[in-house]
């Protein structure tokens, strides 16, 4: 890859599930993809620690963008209800399919799965490390630290939490730690999961249970630093102990399938999605706590809107006009900050410490809203996008 490339409508930064969807949903345009790294790959039958809860919504947009029917059967598990309890053990809230008039609430998949599923038919530059990006009137030119320099109308960013392109085009972020880190691995159950997802509030910890195919689960435990350091330090057999004490033995005993991982949790809004020539996708733009599992959601929906904008751009001239990417960035503001407001705030409201009197309340609150179809069909509707 020496020399200069040729040009390009767009160029992507990063090639995880939401930079291959959004390079996938861009059909004829000219696109480069980016790839800093190879994707990650499970040996033969096995399972990657690393799951999403896919909304019906994007679960009908990979489809559209011929990814969904790629992904092995055998490898997805429907989410046909969840039960969230809260941290007395009692409170509870359940929304179920079923009774909302859908066929499932998730679909539950492999990271590895989604991104092979992803990859076929894509032209990907590899191991393509951004070492600058340069805007005029025109174009955006960037320049890789293999010597090679790309030309493209409009660069878009979709290379996590430590955007290099959210750096280079000079859009702040606004940033905290939760002091929690997410220990992730799958297991698998002695009783049925019956397609239920399954969390507990834990006075500030938060694990969930997610259903895999097969009588086995992907855990989500969002612990302190300290905590997670312990857990990791476990033998296999302790892990799973210590994981079916805390979901006070719901699924039964459990046994390991996967070695445990563990990902620093943060939250992270950049100040702008867009700057001249240049957008935001997905982590680079926003990063939102996982006890609502929607972050990979979030950023399939930056993807779905950014191409339907691109796309449809009869009255513009090309791809990086200004006034064409405040329409992308107009569209996802209100949803984006919404979720990240809902998901923070549920996190403060169940971190525990603030007395027994709030604790009652909230668990209170969980009850009510059990019991409130209109709300819970509210709160469906808008996890499903």
């Amino acid at each position: 890859m020496a020399g200069a490339g040729p040009e390009f409508d767009v160029a992507i930064v990063g090639a995880g599930v939401v930079g291959a969807a959004f390079a996938r949903a861009l059909r004829d345009a000219r696109v480069a993809l980016l790839a800093q790294a190879a994707p990650p790959r499970a040996a033969a039958g096995e399972l990657d620690a690393r799951v999403y809860a896919i909304s019906p919504g994007n679960a009908a947009f990979l489809a559209r963008i011929g990814a969904w029917k790629a992904i092995p059967a055998e490898r997805l598990a429907p989410v046909h209800a969840m039960r969230v309890f809260g941290d007395d053990g009692l409170a509870r809230i359940e929304f179920d399919a079923y009774r909302s008039g859908v066929a499932e609430l998730a679909w539950i998949v492999e990271d590895a799965e989604l991104q092979a599923a992803l990859r076929p038919g894509l032209a990907v530059f590899s191991a393509a490390e951004c070492g600058r990006i340069e805007v005029d009137a025109e174009r955006a030119t960037l320049s890789l630290r293999d010597g090679t320099t790309l030309r493209a109308s409009v660069v878009v960013g979709a290379d996590g939490g430590r955007s290099v392109v959210r750096e280079q085009a000079g859009i702040a972020v606004r940033e905290q730690g939760y002091g929690q880190v997410a220990v992730v691995a799958n297991f698998a159950c002695e009783r049925p999961h019956r397609n239920v997802a399954l969390q507990w509030f834990q006075g500030g910890p938060v694990l969930a249970l997610l259903p895999l195919p097969g009588e086995r689960v992907s855990m989500v435990w969002s612990v302190a630093e300290a905590e997670a350091a312990r857990l990791l330090a476990l033998a296999p057999e302790g892990l799973c102990d210590a994981v079916a004490a805390a979901s006070r033995h719901a699924l039964g005993a459990l046994g390991p399938v996967t070695a445990p991982r563990a990902f620093p949790l943060r939250r992270l809004r950049a100040q702008r999605m867009v700057a001249p020539r240049t957008a935001l996708l997905g982590d680079a733009a926003h990063v939102i706590h996982p006890l609502a599992g929607q972050g990979a959601n979030l950023g399939l929906q930056d993807a779905r809107v950014l191409a339907e904008v691109l796309l449809g751009r009869e009255s513009f001239r090309d791809a990086g006009e200004m006034r064409l990417l405040r329409r992308y960035e107009r569209s996802r503001a209100e949803a984006v900050a919404s979720m990240d407001a809902v998901v923070h705030g549920l996190h403060g409201l169940f971190s525990g410490g603030r007395g027994e009197r709030l604790a009652q309340l909230r668990n209170a609150g969980l009850n009510l809203a059990d019991r409130l179809p209109v709300l819970k069909n509210l709160l469906i509707r808008q996890a499903m996008a």
